[in-house]
């Protein structure tokens, strides 16, 4: 079997999908990327999560070609390829539908830098690409178009992609993407939002993805 490493890997990010909420029924995907290959290894299309195994994971090449698997890729799977084609430091992608977050996908909007949570992590806005037919790599596309330096897009009345070095990364963003889009929505039934002035945000993203969790033993190299 192929990427076995992997395999796991993707499997186990699938799963963190319902278990964070993000997901309903049959939604949504983690897909990741062996650097060594270049093949893709995303959930397959139309499986209850809780009948997902590492083994029914399916391995695609970087034209979507299923590789192994006896099940269908992901309808989302030449979106996730294109990317993967044009970022070569993306290794993990994850889409969701997550409550929040879609909403402001619904309307068209993106999340603002209005909490240092925001700025610590996205280092800017959360942007809202255009919407985008599913089913092939335009979306993949507009994910490009508009993602700047953010591990996440909301794509206009569809929904959540993020992006990441690793799987894990990837998940995280989308973990993240959907509890500041929470608590943002909440924030605006009480009053207008304030974003934050350009300087800080600079100042909260350098300080939380350079010295955040590292020790001063490593600050002093």
């Amino acid at each position: 079997m192929l990427l076995e490493e992997l395999r796991q890997q993707v499997y186990r990010a699938n799963m963190a999908l319902p278990a964070n909420n993000l997901v309903t029924w049959t939604s949504g995907n983690v897909s990741g990327r062996d650097q060594e290959t270049g093949l893709v290894v995303i959930k397959p299309s139309g499986v209850l999560f809780d009948q997902l195994t590492p083994e029914n994971m399916v391995v695609v090449d970087l034209d979507g070609n299923v590789v192994e698997g006896t099940l269908g890729a992901s309808t989302d799977t030449a979106s996730h390829v294109y990317v993967y084609k044009h970022r070569l430091d993306v290794n993990g992608i994850t889409h969701t539908h997550s409550n929040y977050a879609t909403a402001f996908a619904a309307v068209g909007k993106s999340i603002p830098v209005c909490l240092t949570a925001i700025a610590d992590e996205f280092g800017a806005a959360v942007p809202c690409g255009d919407y985008i037919r599913i089913g092939g790599e335009a979306i993949g596309a507009e994910i490009l178009r508009c993602i700047g330096t953010s591990p996440a897009i909301l794509m206009k009345q569809h929904g959540v992609f993020t992006i990441g070095a690793t799987v894990q990364k990837a998940l995280k963003a989308a973990v993240m993407v959907e509890d500041v889009a929470r608590t943002v929505w909440l924030a605006m039934q009480i009053g207008t939002v304030q974003e934050l002035p350009a300087e800080e945000i600079a100042a909260n993203f350098e300080r939380y993805q350079t010295r955040y969790g590292t020790s001063q033993a490593s600050l002093a190299k």
